[in-house]
């Protein structure tokens, strides 16, 4: 008589190509893995270098490495938004929609195929690929419950929010409003005629189909918005499991280079928790009059920062902006750095 070992259960994670929301729900991943899962990691050739880090650390997590599709709007090689600036998004989404039929051969070919499918609230267009693979789907929001509720509302009301100045979010908790300026830059660029917004708009809004929702966020911050998502989706799947980059994996090793260790050596030698992180992600550029009065933020501020800038205005910063404030900050109160992700960790220096 025969006997089969039963295999573990296994997952199917799909981070979105952007550095923001790839790293948090790698490091969602990390703490999958300390679990007796089957993990595979959805990811494109170029993109395989951020996931690099976490598959060496746990050489059991598979990849499935697809083709990243082709689109008009971006030109070849490129596969992150990162290297398309936020209004890459668009295109991004709209060429990811075309991996559900590898994916459909892939899981159909498999062995030990997924038992669930865990990817990143762009991706929402994949709640109707788990629905046809039968199996359930999550929704991770690198973000926190806040911007859920806001995003949901704005789709919801799409017509009756058009040409509004400021909107009032009625039925939210605490009932806030925004200048139209300042809503989701997603909703703000939708034209129904544009078949990439339109992609866009869908995918979001099937993030409503999702068996359970996942973020980055925790109850002390966000508790009422996590109650008020479980009464607006009708059950309880909602889980706030951050914030997930003090549980990743105990490293600077992001999978993306760092310009220096200089700041790094700077860091250890400021006191736990006294370097203010200054930071706008990698799709965002200041002009220089948002720059100067974020440094003369600052530099009235009286405490210690890391800047960190998008490589190529990294001299703009320092000549430019810095140059005449060095003397008054002084060494022990400034950290310059290149890039966007390396500092971002579990470094005791920062809050």
């Amino acid at each position: 008589m025969t006997t089969t070992t039963k295999q573990p259960p296994h997952v199917l994670v799909f981070p979105y190509l952007a550095q923001g929301h790839t790293l948090p729900l790698l490091d969602l991943t990390h703490q999958l893995s300390l679990h007796n899962l089957t993990i595979t990691i959805l990811t494109t050739p170029k993109n395989l270098p951020t996931v690099s880090p976490l598959l060496s650390l746990h050489p059991q997590i598979h990849t499935l490495v697809l083709p990243f599709p082709s689109h008009p709007l971006i030109p070849a090689g490129v596969e992150n938004v990162q290297e398309l600036g936020n209004s890459g998004n668009l295109p991004v989404i709209a060429a990811s929609t075309k991996l559900y039929d590898p994916i459909v051969t892939w899981f159909k070919s498999h062995t030990n195929p997924p038992v669930a499918i865990i990817s990143d609230f762009f991706l929402g267009w994949t709640q109707h690929l788990a629905q046809h693979l039968n199996i359930p789907g999550f929704a991770f929001y690198p973000s926190g419950a806040f911007f859920a509720g806001i995003m949901n509302y704005c789709w919801d009301n799409l017509e009756s929010l058009k040409g509004l100045g400021v909107v009032d979010f009625v039925g939210l908790p605490r009932s806030p409003s925004f200048k139209e300026e300042h809503l989701p830059s997603s909703f703000r660029m939708y034209r129904e005629s544009d078949p990439d917004c339109q992609l866009l708009k869908d995918s979001l809004v099937a993030n409503k189909l999702s068996y359970g929702f996942i973020f980055n966020t925790f109850e002390s911050l966000e508790g009422e918005y996590l109650d008020f998502l479980k009464r607006e989706f009708g059950h309880e799947r909602v889980y706030a499991v951050g914030p997930v980059n003090l549980l990743g994996p105990d490293s600077t090793d992001r999978g993306i280079p760092v310009t220096s260790s200089s700041v790094f050596e700077w860091l250890d030698g400021c006191p736990d928790g006294s370097v203010l992180y200054v930071c706008f992600g990698s799709q965002k550029l200041l002009n220089k009059k948002q720059m100067e009065a974020l440094a003369d933020g600052l530099e009235k501020s009286m405490v210690r920062f890391i800047w960190v800038v998008k490589t190529g205005t990294a001299q703009q910063v320092e000549d430019g902006i810095l140059r005449a404030r060095r003397p008054r900050l002084g060494s022990s109160r400034l950290a310059l750095a290149v890039g966007f992700w390396g500092c971002q960790g579990k470094k005791k220096g920062l809050y």
